[in-house]
């Protein structure tokens, strides 16, 4: 791999363009690292589990409607350990970094295809023919995925320095769960109605799922709005990430 100097206050001095287009020329660069990265995790994720693989099979029977959430909710938590879980990879080799964050969340997105699997399996004992606007399912998925990956930068680089982070995240996750209509309906009005209004998660999580369900968004605005501040989270994530990734290797 390329030598590559970092010198103090080099990516905030670099010009804007260049250092955007650095950032996604290494990305691309460590498509193969990510690949490995990912199956080193899932393999170790169900190798000392009695069931294995198979408790991926069976909680999407018990927890159906909650599928599309758990990108999130296991992403974000597997973000948050990738840098620590490391270890000595972080001063011994040098690769971007990014790298370790998106192999996290793509061992959730493969345990979410093989739910997935399951539903459509349920949907066919019960010859429920979904509507052809399921083909937009995967593309609504994107700005989830981007959600997840942005946030998961921050706490991947609190973790570093705070090992409570990880416990903090995977709180917050669960509290979140409770707090996005995916286990209930979008309640209409009152306190709650205002926060769902403002949960980004919301529209993430439920214009999928109605995809599935129905074949169309019911609030295709708000679905919008959310897509883009998803896609700002990551990119000013991605950038704060970038900029702090010289200083990593003291902090792990």
């Amino acid at each position: 791999m390329k030598k590559k100097v970092y010198i103090p206050e080099g990516p905030v001095q670099a010009n804007w363009f260049s250092l955007w287009k650095e950032m996604t020329k290494e990305l691309i660069g460590a498509k193969e690292l990510i690949t490995r990265l990912f199956i080193r995790d899932f393999l170790a994720k169900y190798k000392q589990s009695v069931f294995g693989i198979i408790w991926v099979i069976i909680l999407p029977i018990t927890v159906i409607g909650v599928f599309i959430f758990m990108i999130f909710a296991t992403g974000i938590n597997g973000c948050t350990n990738s840098i620590v879980n490391a270890g000595s990879m972080i001063t011994k080799i040098n690769f971007p970094r990014e790298a370790l964050v998106i192999a996290s969340v793509a061992t959730s997105v493969f345990d979410f295809l093989i739910r997935l699997i399951m539903v459509f399996f349920v949907f066919a004992f019960y010859r429920i023919v979904p509507s052809w606007q399921i083909v937009f399912f995967p593309f609504s998925l994107i700005p989830l995925l981007l959600l997840t990956v942005g946030l998961g930068f921050v706490p991947s680089l609190f973790n570093g320095v705070a090992r409570d982070t990880a416990n903090a995240v995977s709180l917050t996750t669960t509290l979140l769960l409770f707090l996005t209509p995916v286990l209930y309906p979008t309640p209409k009005h009152g306190a709650a109605s205002a926060f769902v209004r403002y949960n980004l998660l919301a529209p993430l999580v439920n214009s999928p799922r109605e995809l599935i369900i129905t074949g169309k968004i019911s609030q295709p605005v708000e679905y919008l709005v959310a897509v883009l501040i998803s896609v700002l989270i990551f990119l000013f994530c991605w950038r704060l990430f970038h900029l702090v990734e010289p200083k990593m290797a003291e902090r792990v």
